[in-house]
């Protein structure tokens, strides 16, 4: 058996505990009390004790370093870890959002993930189809919970075929050995007409629940097909998002008179795509699924009309872009806002880049925005842009066109900003503010 070599610590915090004891960027991390480190679940978990003796490779050298906590029992280490290297996936979803992407774009995109550890740390979606015997016990010997687990379908040869892969286990048999170990999971049902509606899509509702509590949320979440797919796959229609709907609001009532919680969701754009009214806050429970899609405009909604507005009376023209699904929702925030002396205007953008069926903000790129904008800004306007829109930690759209290209193209002063309402108002606030002091 080949034992991999052990994780490289790539920063130190300076004055943490490990700074202290002497350990260094660069060396390596052999063992935590006698317990292999591979990665950083192993250093959260093994590093928590109060009293540590660390091992590290320098070279050709073994040192090893006690090290206590004392009284601060919660202090950090301060070990950064090289990153981990990202398990990929070898499915063939017939939906798969990566394989409908045009060529030519950044290579991260491409990255198709389907790590376990992942799931865990970053709430990431896996169908459990490469995971090996020794990481299912790992995953139930450190209690890596919740995970988050792309299901599909509970028929196995209706999920072999939408994940295009015939040697994928049988989804129910995992997901019943994970509970019965403890492990919470949240899944996820990819909306397929023709393949998972209807009878299907009763059928895995329900056997999802029978594993409930440790099966804590499923959400039903409507296909997402770009122009660039090769796959003949239907879209959801107006017709398909009601049944489904309807289906889900049975199951929810169901719960929630046996259990007081809903269990299962509908993403935000099934009542979009139904032209139905979002529910209230209250009837997303905890928003499990809140990354996913279910309840952001709920949870938006609400915070627009708990939030204190102040009399900002400008001249300053505001102008901000999302895509054509919440276009609506945010021109109703807007209104109220210029009643209170604002002027903002709300641009909806089509998403000729990936396809007009995509309507989704965070899918817009920087192309888009500019062509759409092209020709109807004044310079005096000042441009928000939402930071959904942007890779994480950058301002960098899809397309690696920059907020700097944005505003140097279109001649406006361009500015990232928080997707909430109140990141919304303080923006232009501060803009205000800003203009006042020159």
């Amino acid at each position: 058996m080949n034992i991999p070599a052990p994780v490289e610590i790539e920063s130190v915090e300076p004055g943490s505990l490990a700074e202290q004891a002497g350990i260094k960027a660069g060396d390596r991390l052999v063992s935590i009390n006698r317990k292999r480190v591979r990665d950083v679940i192993d250093l959260m978990v093994h590093g928590s004790d109060p009293e540590l003796r660390i091992v590290v490779q320098r070279g050709a050298e073994r040192i090893s370093y006690p090290l206590q906590r004392g009284e601060d029992w919660r202090a950090p280490l301060g070990i950064g870890l090289k990153p981990m290297r990202v398990r990929t996936c070898g499915n063939k979803c017939l939906f798969c959002f990566v394989l409908q992407l045009p060529k030519g774009l950044r290579k991260p995109l491409y990255l198709k993930d389907e790590d376990y550890r992942f799931s865990f740390l970053y709430g990431n979606y896996i169908t459990l189809t490469n995971l090996r015997r020794e990481e299912k016990r790992r995953i139930v010997e450190q209690h890596l919970s919740p995970l988050y687990i792309s299901v599909h379908a509970t028929n196995h040869q209706v999920r072999r075929t939408l994940i295009g892969n015939e040697t994928a286990p049988d989804i129910l048999k995992e997901l019943k050995y994970f509970a019965e170990h403890g492990i919470r999971m949240h899944t996820q049902i990819v909306l397929c007409p023709g393949y998972n509606d209807g009878k299907v899509l009763a059928t895995t509702i329900n056997d999802l629940y029978r594993l409930y509590p440790y099966v804590q949320s499923i959400a039903v979440v409507p296909v997402g097909l770009t122009a660039h797919r090769r796959k003949a796959l239907a879209p959801v229609t107006r017709d398909d998002a009601e049944a489904a709907l309807e289906m889900i609001h049975r199951f929810q009532h169901r719960f929630r008179r046996k259990h007081g919680e809903a269990i299962v969701f509908a993403a935000d754009e099934l009542y979009l795509k139904a032209d139905m009214e979002i529910p209230p806050l209250k009837a997303y429970d905890e928003l499990p699924q809140l990354e996913n899609g279910v309840g952001m405009i709920a949870l938006f909604q609400q915070q627009a009309r708990r939030l204190k507005l102040p009399e900002i009376g400008t001249k300053q023209r505001f102008v901000t872009v999302t895509g054509t699904s919440f276009a609506p929702i945010l021109s109703q925030f807007a209104e109220r806002l210029n009643r209170h002396g604002f002027e903002l205007d709300v641009v909806a953008v089509e998403n000729e880049f990936f396809g007009r069926s995509v309507t989704v903000a965070g899918l817009l790129t920087g192309r888009d925005i500019m062509r759409t904008l092209s020709g109807t800004l004044r310079a005096t306007d000042l441009l928000l842009i939402p930071d959904v829109m942007m890779r994480e930690g950058d301002q960098v759209f899809l397309d690696d066109v920059t907020a700097q290209d944005v505003e140097d193209i279109l001649g406006v002063r361009t500015v990232v900003i928080p997707s909430t309402p109140k990141g919304l108002v303080d923006s232009m606030v501060q803009a205000k503010e800003s203009a006042k002091g020159k």
